[in-house]
């Protein structure tokens, strides 16, 4: 499976990866420019594709503008008693 994910921290990062566990902990080490961005992060948000072209069209949805802004939404949702 491949997982299109999204952290928030100071900014909001999305990503791909075929192993979340263990991408998460590359972020938390922040063994990667992204991850020294983000600083303290929570996962926002994963969805699990069968296949690499489908969450890459995912992941660039979710960078672009309407993306962007579905994100906002979400997160207005999430954080709400």
């Amino acid at each position: 499976m491949i997982t299109v994910y999204v952290l928030s921290g100071k900014k909001r990062y999305v990503g791909i990866t075929n192993n979340i566990a263990r991408r998460i902990a590359e972020h938390k080490r922040k063994s990667s420019k992204g991850s020294q961005v983000i600083g303290e992060f929570k996962l926002l948000y994963t969805e699990e594709f069968s296949n690499y072209k489908k969450a890459r069209e995912r992941e660039k949805y979710l960078k672009s503008g309407n993306g962007r802004k579905w994100l906002d939404d979400l997160g207005k949702c999430q954080s709400q008693p």
